[in-house]
């Protein structure tokens, strides 16, 4: 503790190049923070994705090409099949073309609602099975408008009418939530039977199935089933559970881990550089200081340890105020993206890169400082 003194002078012996280390540090483990809780949130996302609900589409792509309405037929019969419903989604906009709405189409048969991750109540529900024209909003949506029950909302969408109009009404009945996270806040859901009897062209196909089965355990197999089936026909399709689409999404963006490693990376060996370099500066500079030290009874050890823990001091205390600002940006960038946190495993080992970064940058000041010759040291003075 008697040294305490000696080190807090010695930190701030240059204010300025002090501080300039302390903000270095503190940006660059914000980022290391942020990035890692990036990285947690997509885990999360994926992580939270059913396995057990599966999604039929073109092999050409989901969007690319339809599948023929009667398929659904054939996959019903297929043994671990609880439920399926086909889904069309296409796009509109409510007053002004900043106001996109997604309109998702349904089928709303019994238990329809286990082939997706909806929740509805049952009073809401049943309006929508008995109103051909009636629309479901998202809560975050009806409140984003100020939809309520009994509402007509009027839509402009790229799905034309059988009159050739592309505007289209819809009678507000209810609203829903969604727990899937990776999922839009501003949707309706309509029902698909309206859709394909009204629409234009496209008739008797649809984008996608939602297919959900009785036990997560035969999601696989049963995918394998539903594309060998109609494995070499005009309409191949490609299955594959939620999950998996979330993954594939993540892989098409790139190799996320492998991304984060190398930011954070980077950033580090660039600080260790940094703050090596502004040590041995500041070794330099004190050079007849430390010589003063030795000479009233300071051993190598003792001047070699106060260099380190002079790092050590700036390094964590930096670190830990980057790691903190990191956690505080969290709990609002999640209300956007869900799931996106930073675990105290992730801060505790931020602090471990401090202290690597700080034994590693000071390690060849210290052991000159350690090496001084008091003679050679105090020559010029």
């Amino acid at each position: 503790m008697r040294y305490l003194p000696l080190i807090w002078s010695g930190i701030w012996r240059k204010p300025g190049r002090t501080i300039l280390i302390f903000l270095q540090v503190s940006v660059a483990f914000a980022l290391f923070g942020m990035l890692q809780g990036l990285k947690t949130g997509v885990e999360h996302l994926i992580a939270e994705a059913r396995a057990d609900l599966l999604i039929v589409h073109s092999r050409v792509g989901l969007f690319a090409a339809s599948l023929p309405l009667g398929m659904l037929e054939q996959i019903k019969s297929l043994p671990g099949v609880k439920v399926i419903d086909p889904v069309e989604l296409f796009g509109g906009t409510y007053q002004k073309p900043t106001q996109q709405v997604g309109i998702v189409a349904v089928r709303p048969d019994e238990d329809w609602t286990s082939a997706f991750t909806f929740l509805i109540a049952p009073e809401y529900l049943e309006a929508f099975r008995k109103t051909r024209t009636g629309a479901l909003a998202r809560v975050e949506l009806a409140r984003k408008y100020g939809w309520k029950v009994g509402d007509r909302v009027p839509l402009l969408t790229n799905m034309a009418q059988l009159s050739g109009s592309k505007d289209w009404t819809f009678d507000i009945v209810g609203t829903f939530t969604d727990s899937d996270i990776g999922s839009g806040s501003d949707n309706i859901l309509i029902n698909f039977a309206y859709l394909d009897e009204a629409r234009l062209l496209g008739k008797g196909t649809v984008q996608h199935f939602n297919v959900a089965v009785s036990d997560p355990k035969l999601a696989v197999t049963v995918a394998d089933e539903i594309d060998r089936r109609f494995a070499n026909s005009s309409s191949e399709t490609r299955t594959e559970s939620l999950r998996e689409l979330a993954q594939s999404n993540m892989q098409a963006i790139g190799d996320l881990n492998f991304l984060i490693r190398a930011i954070v990376g980077a950033v580090l060996v660039a600080l260790l550089f940094a703050t090596a370099t502004m040590m041995m500066q500041s070794i330099r500079e004190r050079t007849p200081e430390l010589a003063v030290l030795k000479t009233v009874g300071f051993t190598d050890g003792s001047v070699f340890a106060l260099v380190l823990i002079e790092a050590l001091v700036v390094c964590v205390a930096a670190a830990a105020l980057g790691l903190a600002l990191a956690t505080q940006v969290f709990p609002f960038a999640a209300r956007i993206v869900h799931g996106l946190s930073m675990p105290w495993v992730i801060v505790a080992l931020g602090l471990a890169y401090a202290v690597l970064v700080a034994l590693v940058s000071a390690a060849v000041p210290a052991v000159l400082a350690a090496r001084l010759k008091v003679a050679t040291a105090l020559a010029n003075r």
